[in-house]
């Protein structure tokens, strides 16, 4: 096992470093730059726009511009923000908290909702309940996160008045527990919506074809009952695809659920990016990117230690 991780790790390495180069030689190619801010006040002098150039390093080759940018990461400096100065790293602390919290709450809330409708779909394969599971999972998975957050907002805030319609916290009270589930509310069920779709459609298929095997027609002629085959037997045997999805998934969603964030004016990463982007502050848009780079290089080994806990036939001697 553990050298299966160093393997891992060492494999990880090279990887990362060809995405922070990868990143950052695109961010340098995007149109549009941060001193466009500058360019735009008529009353700044060209000698003061050369100077905030010399200062943000602007002006040297790209390639001494990565080598420095990679230098302050591998020290855990990520930079000063273009658009408020402030450290790179901290603003990423103040956001992540939040989108980890709602990243985690939609995943809970997609496997509660999708593990007992994908399983009663494949015990009732072609019946109504299945028939009804997959138009709820094609609606699911085919309806935009910004066009259900739209209706979420209109019937719960507009219309009912039941919800919050945006934010993390009621403005102007005190920020309570309460005030915190009602705010979570809807961001977390349309960033769930579609992982509730697409588990369902992955549990039924990878259920049915485990129902197939042998283990499972013996296990049913000991006369065992239904519920102890389903659980023990097939549905363990069943998630190795759940968890795959999951594994890439999650590190995505830790990264920022732009579209939930941005409709919800969620103080996540998600918006972080979204007004970095305009602002062209490519050290926080660098800084987030290389967060989900490592994110989704850990739960990829995360993952394949689990298939090792779900399927005893997997090792990793």
């Amino acid at each position: 096992m553990k050298s299966y991780i160093s393997r891992r790790i060492f494999i990880a390495i090279p990887t990362f470093f060809g995405i922070t180069i990868l990143v950052f030689l695109v961010s340098s190619l995007a149109s549009g730059s941060p001193l466009e801010l500058l360019l735009s006040n008529q009353n700044i002098s060209e000698a003061e726009i050369e100077r905030q150039k010399i200062k943000l390093g602007l002006d040297q080759p790209i390639y001494i511009q990565y080598f420095k940018w990679i230098s302050n990461l591998l020290t855990g400096n990520l930079g000063e923000s273009y658009r408020t100065m402030q450290p790179v790293m901290d603003l990423i602390i103040s956001g992540l908290g939040a989108t980890f919290l709602l990243a985690i709450t939609a995943v809970i809330l997609a496997c509660l909702i999708s593990l007992p409708l994908g399983i009663q779909s494949a015990r009732y394969q072609n019946k109504a309940w299945d028939n009804i599971s997959s138009i709820f999972s094609f609606f699911a998975t085919s309806t935009p996160s910004f066009f259900l957050a739209l209706i979420f907002l209109y019937f719960f805030s507009v219309k009912l008045r039941i919800l919050p319609i945006g934010g993390m916290f009621d403005a102007g009270q005190d920020s309570t527990i309460l005030s915190l589930l009602k705010h979570l509310i809807m961001p977390s069920l349309v960033l769930s919506f579609h992982m509730i779709g697409t588990l369902i459609q992955f549990i039924r298929s990878s259920m049915l074809e485990v129902m197939k095997e042998d283990y499972v027609r013996t296990a049913k002629a000991k006369g065992l009952k239904e519920r102890v085959v389903i659980i023990k037997h097939v549905l363990r045997n069943s998630l190795i695809p759940v968890v795959t999805y999951l594994g890439m998934e999650i590190p995505l969603l830790l990264g920022g659920a732009v579209v939930t964030e941005q409709v919800f004016s969620w103080p996540g990463l998600g918006l972080l990016m979204i007004k970095s982007i305009a602002a062209r502050d490519y050290p926080v848009v660098l800084g987030i990117t290389v967060l989900v780079a490592v994110a989704v290089l850990v739960f990829n080994i995360i993952t394949d230690l689990i298939y090792g806990l779900l399927d005893p036939r997997i090792r990793y001697d």
